[in-house]
């Protein structure tokens, strides 16, 4: 039986080394258009590799997945954080586990990932092409079994397999869909998820490089909200914070065309009496102390004085002069900052789609098409997508292994739909 997987990354990978186990007898081999395979596993995390998140309750896991959750709630019991742990592991590839649950190969560094992948498809017989795209494939219509099937390249050549597995990631526009769309499948419009905010007019564009550790940032408008560490760019914002709420509100800000206002507290954890109480405290304990001589709430000192001259506060005024109403904006500032944001920022190698071949064609437990039987599919090619901190790797792991267990099965005599 030949097994063809078209997409040479993690999850690609995944489903062939999972599907040469299964059935060492198959001649599987990868197709991957790019001069090099594993590309985004080379560049995520800085080069590092957020292989997964330390979150080992499933129901609890799902909940970082804007789309795609019920679905994964069905997948990750036959291959979840534990099992990818485990797997990784098993091959001599350690991971470490960082305070914010992310985690990382102990080496910090992808080639430790994309050597471990590679070794094992090479230990097992699979077969690598890499500068080889699809235009399409077909297959013979009415049959009750699995292909054949006939792969089209762009160069003109043709290929047969028995199963195909489509894992070619995620695109930005629908055009990269449309070969996969002639198959009767619907396509979720594809748009772009994990994002910066492009803040052209901030008076904070030359602090590019702060950050603060826990900041609220919010849609205005919108339910969509989070929280977490935040990072001052040259082009507006970025960091977790920013990247995790892209991903829940990517549909409704490509709505607006990413033109809209953000509210940023950067003091969460006070509410605005707390927030007043202390700066009113400091007239009374430190009178004579300059306001901008010591940054408050842990916030940067660059930061801090950022926000004074942004509400007219003079570098020499002391606490005891301070007047009630450049007290009240800042205090305003603090809390309830607004910010207009104009366009986005996307990683050109890291980044994620919200959309892709709708869920409901796909059988949630085998990962095959319901529309043509043998063609299987894994990955960000899905309709599903995590936020930022290893759980998009996570589900090329998950549905690459469901996918390759059952490209490796014998084929049923069902017909298709």
């Amino acid at each position: 039986m030949r097994i063809v997987i078209i997409g040479g990354g993690a999850a690609g990978f995944m489903a062939a080394i999972t599907a040469a186990q299964a059935s060492p007898e198959s001649d599987i081999l990868i197709l991957e258009k790019n001069r090099t395979v594993l590309n985004k596993v080379r560049v995520s995390g800085g080069g590092r590799c957020n292989v997964t998140h330390a979150c080992f309750d499933n129901r609890l896991m799902v909940k970082n997945y804007p789309r795609g959750e019920r679905f994964l709630k069905k997948l990750l019991p036959f291959f979840d954080v534990q099992a990818t742990i485990q797997w990784f592991e098993s091959r001599g590839v350690r991971l470490k586990t960082e305070a914010d649950g992310r985690m990382f190969p102990t080496t910090d560094s992808s080639e430790t990932i994309i050597q471990c992948l590679l070794d094992q498809a090479r230990k097992h017989g699979i077969r690598i092409r890499t500068s080889t795209a699809i235009e399409s494939f077909t297959y013979p219509t009415g049959t009750a079994s699995f292909g054949p099937f006939l792969l089209h390249l762009k160069d003109g050549e043709t290929l047969p397999a028995d199963r195909l597995l489509i894992a070619t990631g995620g695109y930005p526009k629908r055009a990269g869909f449309e070969w996969i769309a002639t198959h009767q499948h619907q396509i979720e419009n594809p748009v772009p998820s994990l994002f910066t905010f492009n803040v052209p007019d901030s008076y904070l564009l030359p602090l590019s490089g702060v950050s603060v550790q826990n900041a609220q940032v919010s849609i205005v408008g919108t339910p969509y909200s989070w929280q977490g560490p935040l990072l001052l760019t040259h082009w507006g914002f970025s960091g977790p914070a920013v990247l995790k709420l892209s991903a829940w509100g990517a549909r409704a800000l490509e709505a607006v065309n990413y033109d809209f206002t953000c509210r940023i507290n950067w003091v969460p954890e006070r509410n605005e009496d707390q927030v007043r109480d202390e700066l009113t405290n400091l007239k009374k304990s430190t009178p004579r102390q300059l306001v901008a001589s010591h940054a408050q709430f842990g916030l940067p000192n660059r930061l801090w004085r950022a926000f004074l001259v942004n509400v007219d506060i003079s570098e020499q005024i002391r606490w005891v002069d301070l007047p009630t109403k450049s007290l009240n904006r800042l205090i305003s500032l603090l809390v309830n900052s607004h910010f207009r944001v104009n366009g986005k920022s996307t990683y050109k190698e890291e980044f994620v789609t919200a959309g892709g071949v709708a869920l409901s064609d796909i059988d949630p437990l085998t990962l095959e098409s319901r529309h043509v039987k043998g063609v299987f599919f894994a990955g960000e090619v899905l309709d599903v997508d995590g936020i930022t901190g290893g759980f998009n790797f996570q589900n090329a792991w998950t549905t690459g292994y469901v996918a390759g267990k059952n490209l490796a099965k014998p084929a049923l005599l069902t017909t298709t739909t």
